[in-house]
């Protein structure tokens, strides 16, 4: 959303919005009372103007990549207390791939009417 680019002009209550958004860590109600908007004001904005629903998106992008920043700094700081929590989670979210990954899959190879509970 192209912002305004005179000084004189007020912001715009989008603007104020986003603003508000970012100052609140994307936290949307909080947001929508900073810039004094109804949260359904909010809703039909993201419906029909794509540039503001944008707006709202890179926000949101932006603090992933501000948690992600620090969730690296956590892993590379040897003396965080938080640091093998930090590499766990890591490497279950971005290991999967190698083999990181609490889910357990399991094939049946009886039908269900012959599968005995008991012993398992």
């Amino acid at each position: 959303m192209p912002k305004n680019t005179q000084n004189t002009q007020k912001p715009t209550k989008k603007e104020l919005f986003i603003e508000a958004l970012t100052n609140n860590l994307g936290h949307i109600t909080k947001a929508c009372e900073a810039a004094n908007i109804h949260r359904r004001t909010y809703y039909s904005w993201i419906d029909k103007d794509e540039s503001f629903k944008e707006d709202c998106n890179n926000v949101e992008a932006g603090l992933v990549d501000l948690a992600e920043n620090e969730l690296l700094e956590k892993i590379k700081d040897r003396k965080s207390p938080h640091q093998i929590t930090a590499i766990i989670f890591f490497l279950k979210t971005k290991g999967k791939s190698r083999g990181y990954d609490e889910k357990f899959q399991f094939e049946i190879k009886k039908p269900f009417d012959r599968i005995e509970l008991e012993g398992l």
